[in-house]
């Protein structure tokens, strides 16, 4: 739910979603449409899909138990290499490192002062692991480039200033060329992710005909609702259902 999407949006959901789906078996169970609609409010919804076919997968293949090592939790729909190593650290104390967008901010500024490619900010933050406890490791990467090395960063206050080598050597910021470090997303209003977003909305209450679920959406062209009415059905989030359409699973 966090990815991409700030925390003060997801609490919400998260508290509704984990009362509703205390374990992956219970979610797993549970047709999609329900979870669609736990997951109002917070788009890309491709990501509730792979959620709910994890969830299936840890039911069927892992006895309905999470799987701890990072090779099996990339097996997972929706599963990359970040998520794997958070889980596997947070949740089972596995020694692996984990290189989001703030971290990898934190190895290229602060460590190497150039930009750093996927596999070097995975190294690189590996090597850094030590002998100690991987799990406050990693949460102490985490914050430090959420908190002050952010990508308009807080050097005055930061407290690795005095042996941050972009601090000391100078040039230009490594940060926003390094891989793993995301760009600005495109523009939601008026964008197929806004449009797509309402016609879930609209079909969260219930199945319309595709002529009212046309007509509900209004200032939208209808020629383009329509084309991106085919992609949430070829996304599995939508089937028809005869003249009309509904959420998948409904």
């Amino acid at each position: 739910m966090l990815q991409q999407t700030q925390v003060s949006r997801v609490v919400g959901p998260w508290s509704r979603f984990v009362e509703a789906f205390a374990t992956p078996t219970a979610c797993a169970n549970a047709p999609l449409s329900s979870v669609l609609r736990l997951w109002a409010g917070l788009g890309y919804h491709r990501r509730a899909k792979a959620l709910h076919d994890a969830a299936r997968m840890i039911r069927d293949e892992f006895a309905g138990v999470v799987p701890r090592e990072t090779s099996q939790l990339r097996r997972l729909p929706g599963v990359g290499e970040y998520t794997a190593n958070a889980v596997a650290s947070f949740a089972f104390k596995e020694r692996v490192a984990v290189v989001d967008t703030n971290v990898a901010r934190v190895l290229a500024r602060a460590l190497a002062n150039r930009p750093l490619s996927a596999p070097e900010a995975r190294a690189m933050s590996q090597r850094l692991l030590g002998r100690g406890e991987s799990a406050s490791f990693n949460q102490a990467m985490l914050d430090l480039g959420a908190q002050f090395c952010r990508s308009v960063p807080l050097c005055a206050s930061c407290p690795v200033a005095r042996v941050c080598r972009w601090r000391l050597e100078g040039g230009a910021d490594p940060a926003p060329r390094s891989a793993g470090v995301s760009r600005p997303q495109s523009r939601f209003e008026g964008s197929d992710r806004q449009v797509r977003g309402r016609i879930l909305a609209q079909l969260r209450g219930s199945s319309l005909s595709t002529a009212a679920l046309l007509a509900r959406l209004d200032g939208a062209e209808p020629a383009r609702c329509r084309l991106v009415l085919d992609g949430l059905i070829r996304d599995g989030l939508v089937e028809r259902r005869g003249r009309g359409v509904q959420l998948a699973g409904s």
